[in-house]
C-alpha cells in the first residue's frame, strides 16, 4: 500500500507532529511499491519533484496538517508553531505584545530560539513580505486566515541554498487549500474558566472545481477579547528576606523627588488628603501597582478575504493566481504615563506649588489622573501572485510567477505627554496669563492638575509605515538522464526580489517632547538577483545494507544591491539501508541578510557617560596592554578625558554584511512495521558575525585591552581621536557583525498507529533536547551559555521539550489528548538561592472530542490547559510575575466549533 506523506489522521489537540517519514517510509510491495515510485511530490526542503520513497530523504520536516488545525481550535498560526518542541526563546503573540521586537501585535515563530529573522516563512513555497507597522524584519503570521490552512511543513534545516537568504534555523512553509467543490462554513467560540478573554471566530469558504480549472474564495474572521494582568498577578511581586512580597514601580501618583539637602520624599497620594502634604518615600507604601493597567492578553481582531484560481489554458499550461488580503486591529493596555523619566524637572524653592521650602528634582511623577494609556494598530497586508506552470516534457516541468506583498500600518498611544508643554505649565511667568498661554500646573500631588492642564499636556500619537516586497521567480524541473540505480533529478531556477520597508514616527516623538523614547524616520531598499541549481543523484541501489544511496546537492549565488555576492551550498546522503532504516545526512551553509531597522534605522547622537580607557595611561603599569596602546596611539603623558560622556552615534549601519552559518544535521528513521516510526536526528548549527548591538564603551575597553590594537573594535568604524587633542571625537553604538553563536541538539520522534477495542488510534511524540545554545557578542567577549537557562526578555531555552499525543475515532466520535512538556530552567540572571531561581518543569494538558452528525456538519469541544497548570514564578518576569513568553497565563479554557459543509 502506498501512503502518501501528509497525514491521514491526527493525533493531537494543540498539535501534532509528524515527521516526514512517518508515512514515506512504510515499505511498499509489488504493484503497490511501483506505485509508489511513480508518484511525485515536491516537500520544503527540495525544488526537485520527487519519488515518494526520497521525500524523507531531505531532511528533518515536522507537519501539521488542516485536522490537527482543526481540533486544536487555535484561531491563530503562531499558536500551534509556538507550541513545537522546537521552537525556543521568544517571538510575538497576544500575552507577550509589550516585549515583541517586530512591532506590537504581531506574531511569529522563532525556531531554534536564533531569533524570527532566521527562521524565513514560505506561504505556498513563495516568500511573503515582512508585516507590522512599518520597516519590520519578519512576516506578521496574523495575515494568514487559520481556516484556509491544508498543513504546515516545518525544515529544521538550513536552506539558504534551496530557498535564499533567512533560512538559518529553518523554514516554515505554510500551504494553503486550493481547491474545494461546495461551501464549507464554521463558527468557533471560546473562554476562560474565569469567564474573560473570550475567543470567536467565523469562516466561510466556497469553491468550484472543473475539466478547465479551479476557484477557490474565503472570508475569514476572528476577534481575542483582552484579559487583565492583575486578574491573573495582582500585583509584581520581588523577593524580600526570603519572601514574596508585593511591590511596584517607584514612578508614583503623588510624585517621587529629590530635594536639595538629599532627601526623597513623595508628595500626597490621597485624594481627600492635604494637596501640599509630603513625607519621606516609602516604596512599600507609595510603589504603584502596575499590574491592573497591563494586559495578560491583548485583544485583537482580523478580518481576511482570499482567493486562489488554477485554470488550464492547454493541455500542458496552467494559470493560476493567488490573492489575499487581511486587516489587523490591535490594542494592548498600558499605565498612565510619567514625567522626570526622559528629561529632569527642577522645580526651586520659591516655586508656587513647591511646598518644601527647597529646590528639587521631580524624579518621577505618574500622570494618574487621566487615565491608563493605549497602544494601538491597523494594519492592511495584501498579497497577489500570478503564474504560468506547465510540462515541458514528459519527466520536466516550469513555473514562472511574479509575487506582490504590501503592509501598511498606522499605530500610536493615547495620553502620551508633550514635556515641552509641561515645561510652560510650570513657567510662573508666562503660565496663566492671558488665554492663550499655557496654564499653570501643580504636579506634587495627586489631584493637583486640573483639567485644562490634562488636557494642555496629553496627546494621541500617529505613525505610519510599510513594507514591500516584490519579487519574480521562474524554474525547471525534471530528469536529466538515468545511472544504474535511478533516474538524476534536477532543478535550477532563476529570482529577482525588492525589498522596500519605511516608518514615520509622530513628530512629537521625532523631536523628543514626548515621555516616551524618542526614534527617527527609517526609510531603505535593496534588491536580490539570484540563480540556483539542485540534483539529486542516485548513487548505488539494491546491494547488501544499501537499498539506495542518493546524493542531493545544492547550490544559489545570490547578488545584492548592498552586501555584494553570497555563495551557499548544500550537500546530503541520503542512505535506505534496509526497507526499514534509513539515514540521512546535509551538510550546508546560510545567511541572513540584515534587515532594513538594522540597515537604516535613524541614526542619532548623544553624550553617554562613557570613561576612555586612556584617561591618566601614563598612571598605569608601563607593562599593561592598554598603557602600550595609549602610548602607541600617539596619546600625550598627562591626558585626560575632557569630560564624563562622550559624543555617541547610535541607529542603523548601513556597513553591515550579511550573517554566515553552517549547519550539519544527521538522523536515522526506523520503521520495523507499518504501524511504528522512530526518528532520530542531530543538528548542530554555527553562526559567524552575527549582527550584534554593542555599547560604545563595551568597544573602547575591548580594543584598549587587546593587545597591538588588534581588535575589529579598534577600526575607524567604531570610534576615531581628533588627531590634535586626542579627544574621542567619533564613538560608535551602531550594530556591528561581531557576534557568534553556536547551537547543537537532538530532535527524537514516534507514531505508533493502532486499533483499541474498535477505535482507530495513533500516538506521536516529539522531543526537543538542546544541548548547546552559546552566545560570544564579540570576540574575545565572555561566552553567554542560555541552555537550560530562562531569561528576562529573550525567552526559556529549556534543554527538554516535548509533546506527546493520541488520537482515536471511531464511527462519528473521534478525540484527542495532547501533552506538551517545557523542561526546567534556571533564571540566568538569579542566584541559585534566590526564590525563582529556577522554573520547574511544566506540564499541559489539552483534550477534544468531535461529533460528526453526518457527512455535513460536525461539532467539537475543546479544553486548554485541562488541570489549570499556573505560570511558575521566576526572578526575570517579563510581566505576571513569570516568562510570558513561555508559560500560559491564562489557566483552564474552552472552545466550542461548528462546521458545516454544503
Amino acid at each position: 500500500m502506498a501512503h502518501k506523506y501528509v497525514p491521514r489522521t491526527t493525533a493531537a489537540l494543540a498539535l501534532m507532529v509528524l515527521q516526514q517519514s512517518a508515512y514515506a517510509q512504510q515499505p511498499a510491495t509489488g504493484d503497490a511499491a511501483e506505485a509508489a515510485g511513480m508518484q511525485r511530490v515536491q516537500i520544503t526542503g527540495s525544488r526537485i519533484n520527487l519519488r515518494q520513497e526520497q521525500v524523507s530523504g531531505v531532511g528533518p520536516v515536522t507537519v501539521i496538517d488542516a485536522d490537527t488545525i482543526q481540533r486544536s481550535g487555535a484561531i491563530s498560526i503562531e499558536t500551534l508553531l509556538q507550541r513545537l518542541p522546537s521552537s525556543a526563546g521568544t517571538a510575538g503573540s497576544q500575552t507577550s505584545a509589550y516585549w515583541t521586537s517586530n512591532g506590537y501585535g504581531t506574531t511569529q515563530v522563532n525556531l531554534r530560539g536564533l531569533g524570527i529573522d532566521r527562521t524565513l516563512v514560505l506561504l505556498n513555497g513563495r516568500r511573503v513580505v515582512s508585516g507590522g507597522t512599518g520597516a519590520n524584519s519578519s512576516v506578521d503570521l496574523n495575515m494568514i486566515p487559520v481556516a484556509m490552512i491544508e498543513r504546515i511543513e516545518v525544515l529544521k534545516d538550513g536552506a539558504s541554498a534551496i530557498y535564499g537568504a533567512d533560512a538559518v534555523a529553518g523554514v516554515v512553509n505554510i500551504i494553503t487549500k486550493k481547491a474545494i467543490d461546495g461551501v464549507e462554513a464554521s463558527v468557533r467560540y471560546g473562554k476562560t474558566e474565569r469567564g474573560d478573554g473570550a475567543e470567536k471566530s467565523a469562516d466561510i469558504v466556497w469553491g468550484t472545481k472543473s475539466e478547465r480549472g479551479s476557484l477557490m474564495a474565503s472570508l475569514n474572521y476572528s476577534e481575542s477579547e483582552a484579559v487583565n494582568l492583575a486578574s491573573r498577578a495582582p500585583c509584581a511581586l520581588f523577593e524580600d528576606d526570603g519572601e514574596l512580597v508585593c511591590s511596584g514601580s517607584s514612578s508614583t501618583i503623588g510624585g517621587r523627588a529629590r530635594l536639595a539637602n538629599g532627601r526623597r520624599v513623595n508628595f500626597n497620594q490621597d485624594p481627600n488628603g492635604d494637596p501640599r502634604g509630603f513625607e519621606t518615600y516609602s516604596a512599600a507604601k507609595h510603589a504603584y501597582n502596575s499590574n491592573p493597567f497591563l494586559n495578560a492578553v491583548n485583544p485583537i481582531k482580523r478580518v481576511g478575504v482570499s482567493a486562489f484560481g488554477n485554470m488550464h489554458l492547454t493541455d500542458k499550461v496552467d494559470l493560476f493566481t493567488e490573492l489575499m488580503f487581511t486587516n489587523r486591529q490591535s490594542e494592548q493596555l498600558a499605565t498612565p504615563g510619567a514625567i522626570g523619566v526622559y528629561r529632569p524637572i527642577e522645580i526651586a524653592a520659591n516655586h508656587p506649588t513647591n511646598p518644601t521650602g527647597q529646590n528639587l528634582t521631580l524624579e518621577r511623577r505618574r500622570v494618574a489622573e487621566v487615565g491608563p494609556r493605549y497602544f494601538f494598530q491597523e494594519t492592511n497586508t495584501f498579497r497577489i501572485v500570478a503564474g504560468l506552470k506547465g510540462e515541458l516534457a514528459p519527466k520536466w516541468d516550469w513555473s514562472a510567477s511574479v509575487n506582490w506583498g504590501r503592509n501598511t500600518g498606522v499605530d500610536g498611544m493615547t495620553n502620551i505627554i508633550n514635556l515641552d508643554r509641561v515645561d510652560a505649565t510650570l513657567n510662573t511667568a508666562t503660565c496663566g496669563t492671558s488665554p492663550s498661554a499655557a496654564p499653570c500646573g501643580n504636579y506634587l500631588g495627586y489631584g493637583n492638575l486640573s483639567p485644562a492642564v490634562l488636557e494642555y499636556i496629553h496627546f494621541t500619537t500617529r505613525d505610519h509605515g510599510g513594507n514591500d516586497q516584490k519579487s519574480f521567480n521562474a524554474s525547471i524541473s525534471g530528469e536529466v538522464f538515468s545511472l544504474p540505480a535511478g533516474p538524476v533529478g534536477f532543478a535550477s531556477g532563476f529570482e529577482y526580489r525588492r525589498e522596500k520597508g519605511w516608518r514615520d514616527p509622530d513628530s512629537l516623538i521625532v523631536s523628543g517632547a514626548a515621555n516616551t523614547n524618542a526614534q527617527d524616520p527609517i526609510a531603505g531598499e535593496y534588491s536580490a538577483r539570484e540563480v540556483f541549481a539542485e540534483l539529486s543523484v542516485p548513487l548505488l541501489a539494491k546491494l547488501p545494507l544499501v537499498d539506495s544511496l542518493t546524493m542531493n546537492a545544492a547550490a544559489r549565488y545570490s547578488d545584492y544591491s548592498l552586501f555584494g555576492s553570497q555563495a551557499t551550498y548544500k550537500v546530503g546522503l541520503d542512505w535506505q539501508v534496509i526497507p526499514s532504516l534509513k539515514v540521512r545526512a546535509n551538510r550546508s551553509t546560510a545567511f541572513r541578510v540584515p534587515n532594513v531597522p538594522e540597515l537604516f534605522g535613524g541614526v542619532s547622537e548623544g553624550n553617554l557617560t562613557t570613561t576612555d580607557p586612556c584617561n591618566n595611561w601614563n598612571t598605569l603599569d608601563p607593562n599593561s596592554t592598554v598603557y602600550k596602546n595609549c602610548q602607541g596611539s600617539g596619546l600625550p603623558a598627562g591626558f585626560r578625558q575632557f569630560g564624563p560622556s562622550i559624543l555617541t552615534t547610535g541607529g542603523g549601519n548601513q556597513n553591515l554584511k550579511p550573517e554566515e552559518a553552517d549547519t550539519f544535521t544527521i538522523g536515522a528513521v526506523w520503521t520495523p512495521s507499518k504501524a511504528l516510526t522512530l526518528t532520530l536526528d542531530y543538528f548542530n548549527i554555527k553562526i559567524d558575525n552575527a549582527i550584534e548591538t554593542v555599547p560604545g564603551s563595551t568597544k573602547l575597553a575591548v580594543c584598549y585591552n587587546s593587545p597591538g590594537l588588534a581588535h575589529i573594535f579598534c577600526g575607524p568604524s567604531s570610534f576615531t581621536r581628533d588627531p590634535r587633542t586626542g579627544e574621542i571625537n567619533f564613538l560608535s553604538s551602531q550594530p556591528e557583525n561581531a557576534a557568534q553563536q553556536r547551537v547543537a541538539g537532538l530532535d527524537l520522534g514516534a507514531i505508533v498507529d493502532f486499533n483499541l477495542a474498535g477505535w482507530t488510534s495513533s500516538f506521536t511524540a516529539d522531543v526537543s533536547r538542546l544541548n548547546q545554545f552559546d552566545v560570544t557578542p564579540f570576540p574575545g567577549g565572555e561566552v553567554i551559555e542560555y541552555a537550560g537557562k530562562i531569561t528576562g526578555g529573550r525567552g526559556s531555552y529549556a534543554k527538554w521539550r516535548s509533546t506527546a499525543s493520541l488520537t482515536s475515532s471511531k464511527g462519528p466520535w473521534s478525540g484527542s489528548y495532547t501533552v506538551q512538556y517545557i523542561g526546567s530552567a534556571a533564571d540566568i540572571n538569579a542566584a541559585p538561592t534566590d526564590i525563582g531561581a529556577r522554573a520547574p518543569g511544566i506540564v499541559y494538558h489539552n483534550a477534544s472530542m468531535k461529533y460528526a452528525f453526518n457527512k455535513a456538519m460536525t461539532v467539537s469541544l475543546g479544553i486548554d490547559n485541562l488541570f489549570d497548570k499556573r505560570a511558575p514564578y521566576i526572578q526575570s518576569w517579563t510581566d505576571g510575575n513569570t516568562d510570558t513568553m513561555t508559560y500560559d497565563l491564562l489557566g483552564r479554557r474552552w472552545h466550542v466549533r461548528l462546521g458545516y459543509k454544503f
